[in-house]
Order: structure tokens, then sequence, then C-alpha cells
């Protein structure tokens, strides 16, 4: 393995019970890559366990496979989000007034170790669960791992980074309204969100206790079902715990429906890029014999809403009612706000909630006798860490667009991987099913993996990734022609050379001194003109756009793969007595067809 390589589940566990690697030596490459990653990133964990102690459990586990154990998760190291109870090690929930030292482990991280698994520390969240960030923490906000300007996703925010650093092989978080799954989406990682009592929630900090979930991170369905296989279970003790039917949801046959929200009922926040990788998510289950069917998102968003909007917020402040109004200047105030919100709920609303969402419920049936189960993003775009400090309450919502109405509507869910974006974070849909659809949805996640080769990750972010921005360039800026400067003078890089959608009309501009051309988009009865596109970092791409004069600007250019990316525009006044050249296919054309024409 070479530095911060994923960790795989299975390939460890077979390698530890076949006698060809011992845990103690996984072990030890774990506290080397923890102690570099550090270095990097030192967000991520709020408690490890000591070196000697980690080291005594992989050598535990080693004498229980020479003794003929079967261990299902024989050697492999995991994190669990620091709002679960480990014995000796203290629970935080982010906020260090709060923490307490446990006496039990949660006894679904108790089932892991039982199976062998090696706890390597509790990560960092958004204060007592409260966030879809990973940026509302004392310990630090955690960021994308193959973009650090980027949030990571949270609350559960240390945990999707242990793993898509290959710090772990997984680690396990929580999910009340998407938790489980945003970080999943912009870490490239699997996150299973199972049903509600499937996993025991005893020894979790509350955020909305008859929501909340124990989900895993994982890279890959096989992981997470090997996992799960080994978490699941009632637990008696805890009255939120629910006994597995007799008979759950079968897998899907070879032929399945898929539900899709209709285009209009899918909001993506001005972000460009999201459309296209859902689209070609949409095409995989089409590969993999999924059959489209358009479904109704207004129930279940409107559940959404009661999550953070309805009495479901004084669920959040039940929780740490006595912190809060003890001691309010401890937490975190974005957090603290979120919860004094809840302090005003009167008994009358919150039966009033309960009326509204069984009702909601009652609709979202629909979606299963029209479907077998529903594909969604699981967001509709990120944002900078920056982004999220400044608009912190705005930003995280859009974020949860869909994920809050799952817990509420007693559903089970997959994030999976769906590629990448060209600021290298993640992009992920959701493939959701009702109560106790794990199973298959896990089968399905397995399948979603071998349809279509996926796309290999990025570098980890180790330096500090460059913000940059791809402009499409038509004409004067083109290489080799006049202005062609003032892109290499700010080392803008050449990414490809193609053709915009056929949607444009490209004219040459009269009295444009040098010849300049201007691109309109005209729909249907335009043609697909050729363009450069470069790629220029953030802040070279401000000066350039600040050079540009009118009547031309800078907007949105569609290419002919789907994408967009930032390029020249013109204002309507750019056309007066310019010549239409769109049959010329290209600014290059037009200028070789200049030059022959000019006297000699």
């Amino acid at each position: 393995m070479t530095a911060f390589d994923r960790l795989s589940v299975s390939d460890i566990a077979a390698a530890v019970a076949a006698g060809r690697t011992r845990a103690v030596e996984v072990a030890a490459t774990v506290l080397d890559r923890v102690a570099r990653y550090e270095a990097v990133q030192p967000q991520v964990w709020i408690t490890r366990v000591e070196r000697d102690r980690l080291l005594a459990a992989a050598e535990a586990v080693d004498a229980r496979i020479a003794a003929g154990e079967d261990l299902p998760l024989a050697g492999v190291p995991f994190a669990v989000k620091d709002n679960l109870d480990v014995a000796g090690l203290p629970t935080t929930a982010a906020c260090p007034a709060f923490a307490y030292t446990p006496a039990e482990t949660a006894p679904v991280v108790q089932r892991l170790i039982d199976a062998g698994a090696i706890l390597v520390g509790k990560t960092n969240l958004d204060q007592f669960a409260t966030g879809l960030v990973g940026a509302r923490s004392p310990y630090g906000a955690c960021g994308a791992v193959y973009n650090r300007t980027y949030v990571s996703g949270g609350s559960s925010s240390g945990s999707a980074v242990a793993v898509a650093a290959g710090l772990v092989a997984f680690a396990l978080g929580t999910d009340t309204a998407g938790s489980g799954r945003v970080p999943a989406a912009f870490n490239h990682l699997v996150g299973l969100k199972p049903t509600k009592g499937r996993w025991s929630a005893r020894g979790l900090v509350p955020a909305c206790r008859t929501l909340d979930c124990v989900t895993v991170f994982a890279s890959d369905a096989a992981d997470a079902a090997r996992v799960d296989a080994a978490a699941a279970a009632f637990d008696p003790a805890d009255p939120y715990s629910r006994p597995a039917p007799a008979e759950p949801p079968a897998a899907l046959p070879a032929r399945f429906r898929f539900g899709l929200p209709p285009a209009e009922q899918l909001e993506w926040f001005g972000d460009l890029e999201s459309p296209r990788l859902f689209a070609a998510a949409v095409e995989r289950l089409r590969a993999m014999g999924g059959e489209p069917v358009t479904i109704d998102l207004t129930p279940l968003q409107a559940a959404a809403e009661l999550l953070y909007q309805g009495p479901w917020v004084a669920e959040r402040t039940a929780a740490v009612l006595d912190l809060l109004t003890r001691r309010p200047q401890v937490i975190h105030p974005v957090v603290r706000g979120i919860l004094q919100g809840g302090l005003s709920i009167t008994a009358v609303e919150a039966f009033q909630g309960q009326y509204r969402l069984t009702a909601l419920a009652r609709e979202a049936e629909a979606v299963w006798r029209a479907a077998d189960i529903l594909l969604l993003p699981t967001t509709g775009t990120t944002y900078r860490i920056r982004e999220v400090l400044a608009e912190p309450l705005a930003l995280n919502a859009n974020l949860g667009r869909y994920t809050n109405f799952v817990n509420l509507l007693d559903m089970s869910a997959i994030a999976l991987p769906a590629g990448f974006r060209d600021n290298r974070t993640g992009f992920g849909v959701t493939l959701i099913g009702p109560a106790w659809a794990d199973g298959a949805l896990l089968d399905l996640a397995r399948r979603y993996e071998e349809a279509l080769p996926m796309p290999q990750p990025p570098p980890l972010d180790l330096d500090g990734a460059p913000q940059t921005v791809k402009l499409a360039v038509v004409g004067a800026h083109l290489a080799a022609m006049p202005l062609h400067w003032q892109l290499t003078s700010r080392d803008a890089r050449l990414v490809r050379r193609c053709k915009t959608a056929p949607v444009y009309r490209l004219y040459a501009m009269a009295n444009s001194t040098p010849p300049k051309p201007a691109l309109a988009h005209v729909g249907a009865s335009g043609g697909a003109i050729e363009v450069e596109v470069y790629e220029l970092a953030t802040e070279a791409f401000g000066s350039f756009v600040a050079e540009v004069p009118p009547p031309l600007a800078i907007g949105t250019v569609a290419l002919d793969d789907g994408s967009e990316v930032k390029g020249f525009v013109a204002e309507p006044r750019a056309l007066e007595g310019a010549e239409d050249i769109t049959a010329l296919g290209g600014w290059r054309a037009y200028i070789a067809r200049e030059a022959a024409s000019a006297p000699s």
C-alpha cells in the first residue's frame, strides 16, 4: 500500500484471517498514516486511542485468529463519530463543556469490536450533530479530502475524511437529516443509512432521538455490507430499536423501476456541473435495467421542511436542554441559535406537526406504488468553507434539500459516488427505499458499481488545491490570436479544443479593434462553434473579467459534451452591423477567409 491509498474492509479482513498479514501490522501502518495526515488536516480527530492500547487490541485480534475464531472484521481499522460512547474515551459531541467519560461502549460499536475491528479513535463533527457542513465545531472545520477549501459535509465530517483519506477502512457516523450521506457525496464514499432502529442507537448522544440513525462510511458497497452484517441487530434495551420483519423487501430484479422527480423539481442552486453528473447517474441506472418513472417530490419536500421549520427543532433542544439553559455561551453560536428556537415551540405545535407528518407520509406512499426505489442527487451543490461560515443557515439548508425527509418518512437510503466536479469535489446520488429495504439497496449499490466504470478519485489535497475556473474563448483570445497574451500572462492552461452545443450563432462585430466575434445563444436555429477551453486560477480569472470590454461579457457557455463553463457572450448591441459567420464554424475560419481575400 502506498501512502494514503484507500483501505479495504474486505481485503484486510481476508488477509488477517488467512494469516497473510497480522492485525498488528495493519495497526502500525494506520498509526503512521494518521500521524502524517494530521499535518494536513488536524481537525479529523477529537480523541485517538493511545498507541499502546491500539496495538494491544490488534495483538488480541491476532491471538483470536490463531485460536481459530472466525472474525468477519479481523484487524480492520475503524473510527467512530464522537457522539457515540466508547468506554474510557470521552464523549464530547464536539462540545468540550458537555464532555463525559462513559463506562460502557455503545452496543453498535461493541459489536464491531467483537467482530475483530480495531478502533483507532473518535472523529470530529458539527456540534451536537447539528449541521451538514462539518464547519460548526470548536475543534476546527474539516475540508473535503480532494479540495480542502470546500466543506467535507457533516455532521459526520471527521468520519468521512478518515475513510476517504485512507486512515481507516470504515467509520461510523450518524444521520438525522443527511449527516451520513452528504459527507459521503463530497468525499467519493458509500454512505449507508440503515432503517431507523435496525442498528442500535443506545450510547448515542441524541440529536433527534426519534429520528437518529447510526451509519457507516466505506469505499464500496461490499465493505458497507460487511459492516452492516456485523452491526445490525435488535437491541431490547434501546426503546427505539426495532426487530427486523420476517420477510424484508427482496432484492430488485434485473428489470426495476426507479423514481425520478420532473426536471422542474430539481434545484441545483446555480451549480453548473451537478445536472450533467446526475444525468450520467440516471443513464447508469438505465444500463443496469432500470426504468425511470416520474414521481412527485412535493410531499417529500414538505416533510423535509418540518425538520428545521417545525416542531422537531424542539427535539434537538430537549437533547441538550440542561446545558442550553445553564451555560448557553459554551455552545457554538450557530448551533445555539438553532437550539434556542426550540424553546418557544408548544405542545400544540408538536401535535400539529405530527398530524402534518402523518398526512405527508400517507401521500409519500404513492412513491412505492409507482417505483421500487427513488434516485435523487445527494446534494444539489457544494460550498467553500468560508461561504458556509458567512451564510451558515441558508447554505446548510440547501445541502439538505434531498436528504432531510428520509428519516421523517421512515425510509432507508444509501449514498453512492457519481463523479467529480472540475473543482475536485465529489458529486453523489442516493438510492432511497422504504423501511427495511437495506439489503435490496446494498445489492443494487453493488450492481451500480459494476454497471459502468466509475471515475477514479483525484489525488488527495495534501498541499492546498488551487481554486480554478474554466473559460471558453471563441475569438481574439484563441492561441496565436492578438489577445491570447491576456491568458498566457495569467498562466492559463489549455484544457481542450472542442465545440459549443449547437445553440449559438457567431458574428464578426463591426468596427472592433482588434477584430472580435460575438457569440449569441439562439437555441435550435444555432450551430456548434469552435472554442478553446482554458483553466485559470480564480484570482487570475477575476482580473481577466475586469478587462473584458463591452459589449462583450463573461457568462455561461454550453459545450458539445453537455458540460457548461464560463465563456464570452455578447450584449444585443454587439450584433448591430455585425456579419453572421456561423456557417464558417469558428473564428479561425473567418480570419483565414479575410486573409485570403485581402489585397496582396
